[in-house]
C-alpha cells in the first residue's frame, strides 16, 4: 500500500497545544531529494511568525486553497492542474511527501502550489490573517480508530474554529474519509460552528468533482470501503 499518504493527525489534550501531526518517518528517494535541490527554493515556503502575502508568495492576486496533509501529494497535484486560476498553500511535515509533490510539480509544470514544511497549526495562528482563504481541503486524516484515541483527530471544535476565522465568506471547508465514524464526527463538528453552514443540507456531500479517486481510495473501495465527503461554507 505504498500509495497510501501519511495521514494528518491531532492531540488535543487540555494541558497540550493542537498539532497537525506526528512524527513519522520515511525514506526519501533519490527522485524526491533531486526535486528538493532542483525546484524545492522555488516552492517551498519558509514558516514565519508573520502574515503571508498570498500575492508575493505566488507572485499573482487569485483565490487561495489551504491544504492540511497533503501525503504524497497525488490528489494535490492532480486538483492544482485541473484548477489552474487557485493557488495553493500546503502544510506537510513528512519529507518522503514534500519530495513527492516537489517532484509532481516538476514533472507536471505546476506553478500555483506552495509548500510548508510546517506544523499547519502554527502556519493557521500566525502566518494566516482572518478571511484571507477561499477554502481548506483535509483528505483522508488519520482516523485514530480506537475510542481511547479518538481525542488525537485533527477535525475538532477548535481546529474548526481557527480555520472558520480565517475563510472569506462564502469560502468552503471540504473533508473527505473513508471511516464512517470518523465522518460522523466531522460533520457533527463543523455543523456545530456558527460561521459554518453544510452545503448539503442532508448531511454528507456528493464527492466535488476536483477531487480525484486516488489509487489508495480506488483499492479501498474495491474491497467495499466507503468514503465521505463533508462540505461547508463560511456564512
Amino acid at each position: 500500500m505504498s500509495e497510501q499518504p501519511p495521514r494528518p493527525t491531532e492531540t488535543s489534550f487540555p494541558h497540550r497545544a493542537i498539532r497537525s501531526f506526528v512524527r513519522r518517518t520515511g525514506r526519501t528517494t533519490l527522485g524526491q531529494a533531486k526535486a528538493f535541490a532542483d525546484v524545492g527554493p522555488q516552492f517551498l515556503v519558509p514558516y514565519a511568525a508573520a502574515a503571508a502575502d498570498f500575492e508575493t508568495l505566488f507572485g499573482r492576486a487569485a483565490p487561495t486553497i489551504l491544504e492540511i496533509g497533503f501525503g504524497m501529494g497525488e490528489a494535490t497535484a492532480h486538483i492544482a492542474a485541473v484548477m489552474p486560476e487557485k493557488s495553493f498553500l500546503c502544510c506537510e511535515v513528512h519529507t518522503p511527501g514534500v519530495g513527492a509533490l516537489l517532484k509532481r510539480i516538476e514533472e507536471q509544470k505546476l506553478g500555483n502550489i506552495r509548500i510548508l514544511q510546517h506544523d499547519a497549526v502554527e502556519v493557521i495562528d500566525n502566518m494566516l490573517p482572518a478571511q484571507s482563504l477561499d477554502g481548506v481541503h483535509i483528505f483522508f486524516p488519520d482516523p485514530w480508530h480506537k475510542k481511547k484515541h479518538n481525542k488525537r483527530r485533527l477535525i475538532q471544535e477548535p481546529l474548526v474554529a481557527k480555520l472558520a476565522a480565517r475563510l472569506k465568506p462564502g469560502g468552503y471547508l471540504h473533508c473527505a474519509t473513508d471511516w464512517q465514524p470518523y465522518a460522523e464526527q466531522i460533520l457533527e463538528v463543523l455543523a456545530a460552528e456558527p460561521q459554518l453552514q453544510n452545503t448539503t443540507p442532508a448531511g454528507f456531500a456528493d464527492k466535488p468533482g476536483y477531487r480525484p479517486l486516488t489509487k489508495f481510495e480506488n483499492r479501498g473501495i474495491k474491497l467495499g470501503h466507503g468514503v465521505w465527503d463533508v462540505v461547508f461554507v463560511r456564512v
